[in-house]
């Protein structure tokens, strides 16, 4: 019976479904929040800028009509900052090739509000690790994007987040579980400050490490939810392939 439970428990966590992403609505502490979860080890995780003849995608619909007919974009999201020309800020990797170096230094803005981060995704597992951390190790990744600033850091908030901040914005960014076969991605459904956000990844979610993506231009991706976000042109975007 124990047993039972347990596994019962288990899939209310994470449920088998029939699309490789299973979102849903959250609250927690009064704020609402889109939260959709992957699983590394099977799914195919993907970072898409440029299409083959060179041009920035910009918008979902535009990565969902150039896979082949064989395959369909299950789950996207904007994926990092971006320059005005949609060039990433930070460090990026598209199918192993780097195009972007990585700026784990104090800096303009929350991507260098550091310590920052990068989304690293490899075979069989996806990390969010600290740039500095990324950069000691050498880290080679399939596909990696570097934003700012981490959320959720070995399970700590980020040093300066405040927790009476009166800065508030809709938000969206990613968090890994501690093995890398978790993914979860989570959009704010209303203004949240960094503090909030990075709590509802620790203390809602469970999970040790999370980054934030970005802040006024967040969009989702989600057909099962039926979520299709209009918006500003998008720089690099995650995708998850079926």
């Amino acid at each position: 019976m124990k047993f039972l439970i347990g596994l019962i428990a288990s899939f209310a966590v994470w449920p088998i479904a029939a699309s490789a992403v299973t979102c849903n609505e959250d609250a927690y502490q009064g704020d609402r929040y889109t939260v959709c979860k992957v699983d590394a080890t099977t799914e195919d995780i993907r970072l898409f800028l440029r299409d083959d003849s060179g041009n920035i995608y910009g918008h979902f619909d535009a990565i969902a009509q150039a896979l082949p007919e064989t395959q369909t974009l299950s789950f996207a999201m904007n994926g990092g900052m971006y320059h005005p020309d949609r060039r990433p800020v930070g460090y990026y990797v598209e199918n192993g090739n780097q195009s972007q170096e990585l700026f784990p230094n104090a800096g303009p803005g929350n991507f260098g509000l550091v310590p920052n981060g990068v989304f690293c995704i490899r075979a069989g597992r996806a990390d969010v690790i600290e740039s500095k951390r990324f950069q000691k190790a050498a880290t080679a990744c399939e596909y990696a994007t570097q934003s700012g600033p981490m959320l959720v850091i070995d399970g700590a908030l980020h040093p300066k987040f405040l927790e009476n901040s009166t800065s508030k914005f809709i938000r969206n960014g990613v968090g890994t579980s501690e093995d890398g076969t978790k993914v979860v991605f989570v959009k704010s459904e209303n203004s949240v400050t960094f503090h909030t956000f990075a709590s509802f990844f620790r203390d809602a979610l469970g999970l040790p490490q999370a980054l934030f993506l970005d802040g006024k231009i967040s969009r989702l991706y989600a057909p099962s939810i039926g979520r299709d976000d209009p918006g500003f042109w998008m720089g690099p975007i995650i995708g998850v392939v079926e």
